[in-house]
């Protein structure tokens, strides 16, 4: 129980804020004289395009048990770190760092602690992860590299949906993009029985960028369906920043077998 609570802390303060590995030209196939590859050209010329961001958020958790919802404080400093501070009622209840090849959290109620890579939330949404899908998470931005495979593309409406041209009985991606800011409404990736869909809500323009205010996780193993809604409250670019993380004296090590 212990553990499965931490669990519950450090998914909520990762997504507070996740293929084949041959480099792939993208496919050349057009949508109402639209080719592919400039649906993919201009989502990437569209990436996030700030240094910092701080952010209030406030998230929601249901799975197995439906946990209150909790506030919390984002710091982010592109491609570099990202600090998440979790509160109810106004008391901090824990906090994570998650830097390149680190993730760290600790949690005051159970007085326990992590350190380790990213295999935790790997193996809970059914994806690997790294900094960089994590951040494109946040951030509306695509979890994988749409220059790495050959897409096919359909419209729906004011988006694109794009499907790999190839299909593998392993693994299924989908990705809608918008064709008004070309940021991603969708995006969801199945694997071995697994499947992971996130979704982007109410995008609007907050100093020249493009940035949803929700973000819907749900996360499919088969047996039981977890989402989590994270709700940006405020949002500002360009802040200075900084990320105080110390783990308390006395808190045990969760330790993944």
């Amino acid at each position: 129980m212990i553990l499965k609570r931490c669990t519950y802390f450090l998914i909520l303060a990762l997504l507070v804020i996740t293929s084949c590995k041959t480099k792939k030209a993208a496919g050349n196939s057009t949508v109402r004289g639209m080719s592919v590859n400039k649906i993919i050209k201009n989502h990437y010329a569209n990436d996030f395009d700030k240094e910092t961001l701080v952010a209030k958020l406030r998230v929601k958790y249901r799975g197995k048990s439906n946990l209150p919802s909790v506030t919390a404080s984002l710091r982010l400093r592109k491609d570099n770190t990202i600090w998440v501070s979790l509160s109810k009622l106004g008391f901090p209840i824990g906090k994570a760092l998650i830097t390149k090849n680190k993730v760290s959290y600790y949690e005051k109620i159970n007085k326990t602690y992590f350190e380790g890579d990213f295999g935790l939330l790997s193996n809970w949404l059914g994806t690997d992860l790294d900094f960089e899908k994590v951040q494109n998470l946040l951030l509306g931005q695509a979890i994988l590299n749409l220059k790495d495979e050959k897409y096919q593309a359909t419209q729906k409406e004011n988006a694109f949906d794009l499907m790999p041209k190839k299909e593998n009985a392993l693994f299924g991606i989908l990705f809608s993009i918008s064709g008004l800011h070309f940021k991603v409404n969708k995006q969801e990736i199945q694997q071995e029985g697994k499947t992971l869909t996130i979704g982007y809500k109410d995008y609007e323009k907050i100093d020249g960028e493009m940035f949803p205010k929700k973000v819907l996780i749900t996360a499919l193993d088969g047996k039981y369906t977890t989402t989590v809604d994270v709700d940006y409250r405020s949002v500002q670019f360009n802040k200075s920043v900084s990320f105080p993380f110390t783990i308390p004296n006395g808190y045990k090590e969760i330790v993944l077998k």
